[in-house]
């Protein structure tokens, strides 16, 4: 796809809900932003695998040395959390007998720059030496049939410099593409320094999983912005914002907490539209379109991105600026057409997000999944069809 340059000027309704921020919005641009837009076929090659890990989707990255804002210097440590993964091989140009899919897989990349030599990727394995996911819920709400599709995580520098990790508790209720369905959410607690398939992590059920008066259920993880001087936010009042996606309409909801009280979940508060509230059934629905993984990052001009798959699952990458980590946020900008990647009618696309450990200044890097709705069959012809593939967003402070 050919570089493309896009000057945003919408002037379409942002339906603002929040009158504490009326005024705010009046003064923050949230439609008029310069930027380019490129492939980097550099970051999609590296998850383009033949043997071990050879696709999966989800690809949330974590720096592990807790600066979620700025790019990782070349000694430091970044991990890819992917959700369902193949563990197998690829020859001859198609996926060879034995392959097997997992629910989830890690991986860590040492620097900053999309080197094979400096990712490694894991898995743990069963009592029969097959290859086996490394989160498997074990707690105390968690069915027989559950697994976990993985959200957002970082590393909590008020608590230990522990890794916290969203986990979606989900079971297959059929044998469509997309037959699951989510019942419950938890939190994942990986004790710093510890090494995969992670061993001595914790697991805890959360009340972050809700269904409304509609009976549209909804969850929070899919997102997660630190806030903090430690994490290198440019503007941080000391919260941890967690973003939740609900309902079908993928309205987004924000929840907030400090670093220290993030395991009490009594001490969480809920954006109600005007205020923090501790009741989450008065969360309010900020904007809307997004996808259930997402991202929000600071720009380089002072405002903020919301990164998402416009819709959850079409071709469209898109962004909303946000004039603060609850809003208000302009009209969706559409980043990035994905249609040159669907070579076949099944394929399809979804859960765009930004990686800023891995973005240049001035920069965003942004990955989106490619599944396809004849999975097996299509796997067979197109072995490595089944990865993230990435973008990179320049923009144009000074033009």
């Amino acid at each position: 796809m050919k570089k493309i340059t896009l000057v945003c000027l919408a002037c379409l309704s942002l339906g603002l809900t929040n009158r504490a921020f009326a005024q705010k919005a009046d003064t923050v641009n949230l439609t008029d932003i310069k930027f380019k837009v490129e492939a980097a076929p550099e970051w999609s090659a590296i998850l383009k695998r033949d043997s071990g890990w050879f696709g999966g989707d989800g690809i949330y990255t974590i720096p592990l040395n807790g600066k979620e804002t700025g790019q990782a210097k070349h000694n430091d440590k970044v991990l890819f959390i992917f959700s369902d993964s193949m563990i197998g091989a690829v020859r001859d140009n198609t996926m060879a007998p034995g392959a097997i899919m997992i629910h989830n897989a890690v991986a860590e990349l040492k620097g900053n720059e999309p080197l094979d030599k400096q990712m490694k990727f894991y898995w743990d394995k069963n009592a029969k030496g097959k290859p086996e996911s490394i989160f498997i819920p074990h707690t105390p709400k968690t069915g027989a049939t559950d697994y976990y599709w993985l959200g957002d995580g970082f590393v909590n520098q008020a608590l230990n410099n522990n890794i916290y990790i969203f986990g979606y508790r989900v079971h297959n209720v059929s044998n469509e593409a997309f037959g699951f369905r989510e019942v419950g959410n938890t939190l994942l607690k990986i004790p710093a320094n510890s090494k995969p398939p992670y061993k001595d992590l914790k697991q805890m059920d959360t009340p972050f999983y809700l269904v409304d008066q509609k009976g549209e259920s909804g969850s929070f993880g899919a997102g997660i912005y630190v806030n903090t001087k430690e994490a290198g936010a440019p503007k941080p009042d000391g919260y941890i914002y967690v973003y939740g996606v609900r309902g079908m309409a993928k309205h987004l909801m924000v929840a907030r907490v400090l670093p220290g009280d993030f395991e009490n979940y009594s001490k969480w508060t809920f954006y109600n539209g005007k205020a923090w509230v501790a009741d989450m059934e008065q969360v309010a629905n900020v904007t809307s379109s997004v996808s259930n993984e997402l991202s929000f990052s600071p720009l380089p001009d002072g405002r903020y991105a919301l990164i998402f798959q416009v819709g959850g699952m079409t071709t469209s990458v898109g962004m909303r600026i946000g004039a603060s980590p609850v809003g208000p946020f302009g009209p969706i900008i559409k980043l990035w057409d994905c249609k040159p990647d669907l070579i076949a009618k099944t394929f399809v696309v979804y859960n765009a997000k930004a990686h800023p450990s891995l973005s240049k200044p001035g920069e965003l890097l942004i990955s989106y999944n490619i599944n396809s709705v004849d999975f097996l069959n299509d796997l067979k012809k197109y072995p490595n069809l089944y990865r993230p593939r990435f973008i990179r967003v320049k923009f144009n402070e000074h033009e």
